[in-house]
């Protein structure tokens, strides 16, 4: 047998090392994951299978949440999209995030982003991610700072404005700075209100968003991409469900044709379900892509259930919220609790469902940590990364506490210790607070301030020192 002389076999020992440590790295760099958060608009705790629902079909998500993780104490930024859209874009609660509220009656200036936000997006973009958002914004309008485009994403393509995003057949969309014309008429019938609308509806948002998402997947297939899929499914059409008095707005009824039900709960039913199947054709593309196993999706919703969907609407049909009390714009925890599903196969435990803790602000922390870069530091203890969850290793980092503040008659504040104990101070910072109990009642029936002064005073300094003002939201002087 020849032998390889021992100055040789060093140097090929070395030259083997450093050929693996080539390939690794080029491994590395090619398994970056892939991030997909599609967001639900104003779905509620209890509108899924996985969370209780009976009577709405979403097998889809079910099996989501099969093949994934289930949260079952997981919290949006707010209880209406906008502030809650700022905590996730800024990894921020609403006493520091720029946005804190839905601001149409004071001015779109306090809906929207600085120019000098971090923002996730801007965070992932310069690490390398190519970076999309399809559907609805709502934190900067196209001429200003906020626009999503120069907050750190490269392709757009939806709503700007919330208000606008109310409509679900648009005659208008756009697609990064430029306004795409859709096929649809939204014209009002003469000048006399309750008149009704012209009823020319061909393209529907949700469906397009629906084709754009597969359609970025497929053009950044070869690099890491994040994708925020902010859906405006299930939202009810204020306006026009007022004039027209015909509830949520769908293409059809579906399963739901022939039940017995009214046509608003029909239409909310349906909307569901055809979101359950979008995200299924979704799935589906992944895995046709064989980018499945490569790609983490999470799903949530932006706050809870609405009663926004036409005159014969109530969400308690349906028992949206679940076991959980409120709907959007509370502050108990049928406002703020959401599902919140997440999935990575050969990553994340099929099956699993986790009691940790968590909100939309833990999102900054959790991907960049995914994805290897840098996050801001700037209010660090409000974004606690989920990866030691997710990846069930490693010790979980948990909140203190989560916060929240509310702008809409008044100003209304809430604290989470822990997982338990619950602290709500309506209105005015004066107002008396209630304290509730969650452990023991999940429904946030009974208070039990009285019997616990020293936990209501430690929520009154954190509702105190927690948070500061900016220029657009402010507590009022006493």
């Amino acid at each position: 047998m020849r032998m390889i002389p021992s100055g040789a076999l060093v140097r090929f020992v070395l030259g083997i090392a450093l050929l693996t440590s080539v390939v690794a790295t080029a491994s590395a760099q090619v398994t970056k994951p892939n991030i997909i958060f599609i967001l639900a608009d104003d779905l509620g705790y209890g509108e899924l299978g996985s969370y209780g629902q009976k009577q709405i079909r979403t097998p889809n998500l079910d099996r989501f949440a099969a093949e994934g993780m289930r949260f079952t104490q997981f919290y949006a930024g707010s209880t209406v999209c906008a502030p809650s859209r700022s905590v996730l874009m800024t990894g921020k609660h609403t006493g520091h995030t720029t946005v804190r509220g839905n601001a149409s009656k004071i001015g779109y200036a306090a809906q929207t982003l600085r120019a000098d936000e971090v923002t996730v997006a801007r965070v992932l973009r310069d690490g390398g991610y190519a970076t999309g958002l399809i559907g609805k914004w709502g934190l900067g309008e196209s001429d200003s700072v906020g626009a999503p485009w120069k907050q750190g994403f490269g392709y757009f393509f939806g709503f700007i404005n919330q208000t606008h995003a109310h409509n679900h057949y648009p005659d208008f969309l756009w697609r990064n700075d430029t306004v795409v014309k859709l096929p649809n008429d939204i014209t009002p019938i003469g000048a006399v209100p309750g008149a009704g609308y012209a009823t020319k509806r061909v393209a529907y948002a949700s469906d397009l968003f629906f084709e754009e998402t597969r359609a970025f997947v497929q053009k950044n297939r070869a690099q890491p991409f994040f994708l925020f899929f902010a859906l405006t499914t299930p939202h009810g059409n204020n306006e026009r469900s007022r004039e027209l008095g015909e509830g949520n707005e769908v293409p059809d009824q579906g399963a739901y044709a022939d039940r017995s039900w009214n046509d608003s709960q029909k239409n909310h039913a349906s909307m569901i379900t055809r979101m359950d199947e979008g995200v299924g054709d979704v799935m589906k593309f992944l895995r046709e892509q064989k980018l499945d196993e490569n790609t983490l999706v999470m799903f949530s919703s932006d706050n809870g259930p609405h009663r926004e969907g036409g005159p014969n609407y109530d969400p308690t049909f349906f028992n949206s919220s679940g076991p959980l009390t409120g709907i959007k714009r509370a502050l108990t925890d049928g406002g703020i609790r959401v599902p919140f599903l997440a999935r990575w196969p050969g990553k994340i435990k099929a099956g699993a469902v986790s009691g940790h803790v968590g909100y939309f602000g833990d999102l900054m922390a959790t991907w960049t940590e995914l994805a290897g870069v840098a996050r801001p530091t700037v209010h660090a203890a409000d974004s606690i990364s989920l990866v030691p969850t997710l990846l069930s290793g490693g010790e979980q980092a948990k909140h203190e506490y989560l916060y929240w503040e509310f702008y809409e008659g008044g100003v209304s504040q809430a604290v989470l210790l822990g997982d338990r104990w619950k602290g709500i101070r309506l209105k005015s910072q004066t107002a008396p607070m209630a304290l509730y109990d969650l452990t023991n009642d999940l429904g946030e029936k009974t208070d039990v301030a009285a019997k616990n002064p020293e936990l209501v005073a430690r929520v009154s300094e954190i509702m105190r020192t927690a948070r500061y003002d900016n220029e657009h939201w402010k507590l009022p002087t006493k």
